[in-house]
């Protein structure tokens, strides 16, 4: 099964550490995030990986090689210009097989072999990854009509969001919805999916599942990693 892997970002809000270091090599415990993403997919039958890079793409090829480390084989994608999350898959060669598409800074226990299998027999042209956030609203929320008057009161509610994980499987159909060289955001494809009548599936994830894009997130990545290690690298 094959993969791409987005790893060509700066990593903005990650600063100062991303200056040097691109953010997939962030270290959680004793490896980068980057490393636990190669290892779990690997454990899931992905076998073909291809990192698409660009920042600070030298130190990305200088760790991961060939992939023989980690279990798979490892291709790389480069891009002259940022072409967003989507764009980069146009210049990823022979994608002629369903594949996977995700960030490189995730931390999760996702089963990625059960979500491929989900998606085979929805039969969607794209499924991503859902897991649900739950935000706490520390104020009395007062519901009214167009004229004011209160129809309802709710003392701290908590609001229930699905949200994406930046996981993706996809059918070789996309890319007749991209345009190669051209940036596009992995929600413009997606929405661009379906306001062409096509397909798309979700998966829902209740395991743990973090972006590490804030100083606070990666932290937690840390502490979580480390304490959970062997959910993370099964076998």
């Amino acid at each position: 099964m094959k993969a791409i892997i987005l790893a060509g970002g700066k990593g903005t809000s990650l600063a100062p550490y991303t200056t040097i270091l691109p953010k997939p090599l962030m270290p959680v415990d004793d490896m980068p995030i980057l490393e636990v993403v190669l290892r779990q997919l690997a454990h899931h039958g992905f076998t073909d990986v291809t990192l698409a890079v660009g920042y600070l793409a030298g130190l990305l090829m200088a760790y991961c090689g060939d992939g023989s480390k980690f279990g798979v084989r490892i291709e790389y994608s480069q891009e002259d210009t940022p072409l967003g999350t989507a764009g980069p898959v146009t210049l990823v060669k022979n994608l002629d097989e369903t594949f996977l598409v995700m960030n490189g800074d995730l931390l999760t226990t996702l089963d990625y072999s059960a979500m491929f299998a989900h998606h085979c027999q929805m039969g969607a042209i794209a499924t991503l990854a859902s897991h649900q956030r739950d935000v706490k609203i520390d104020l009395g929320v007062i519901e009214t009509d167009a004229d004011g008057w209160v129809n309802n009161y709710v003392e701290k509610p908590s609001i229930h969001y699905k949200v994406s994980t930046g996981v993706y499987i996809f059918e070789p159909k996309v890319l007749d919805y991209l345009i190669p060289g051209q940036r596009m955001d992995l929600p413009e494809l997606v929405m661009k999916l379906l306001r062409a009548g096509q397909k798309v599936n979700t998966y829902h994830h209740e395991g743990y599942w973090l972006d590490i894009g804030r100083h606070d997130d990666y932290e937690q990545a840390v502490q979580e990693f480390i304490s959970h290690r062997s959910e993370f690298l099964p076998g």
